[in-house]
């Protein structure tokens, strides 16, 4: 188990102040969490191929679900008309404000 000592030391560099009541509370549940990792580290995963996605079974493959960035002709009669509906122009192109 965890000791009191180390409680403290732990609590001190996450700058928390803890009563004795906490500093027991923590020293549990600290313990619990140590205990856990090293039922972990017995796993065997020798065998086991490294992920680099949690979900690898089909249908559930990680895939880009955003579209590809192409540029689509459009005929010069569209692109005019558009120009001309624009409240503000410049050399052939829609002015808009400034962002920057």
């Amino acid at each position: 188990m965890i000791s009191k000592k180390e409680v403290q030391h732990i609590a001190k560099l996450a700058r928390l102040g803890l009563s004795q009541k906490e500093i027991e509370k923590m020293q549990k549940e600290l313990s619990l969490i140590l205990d856990y990792f090293n039922l972990l580290k017995e796993v065997k995963t020798e065998k086991v191929k490294p992920a680099s996605h949690s979900i690898l079974t089909k249908p559930y493959y990680a895939k880009d679900v955003m579209r590809k960035d192409e540029i689509v002709k459009q005929p010069p009669e569209k692109i005019n008309k558009l120009i001309e509906m624009a409240s503000e122009k410049k050399q052939g192109y829609i002015r808009v404000k400034s962002i920057l």
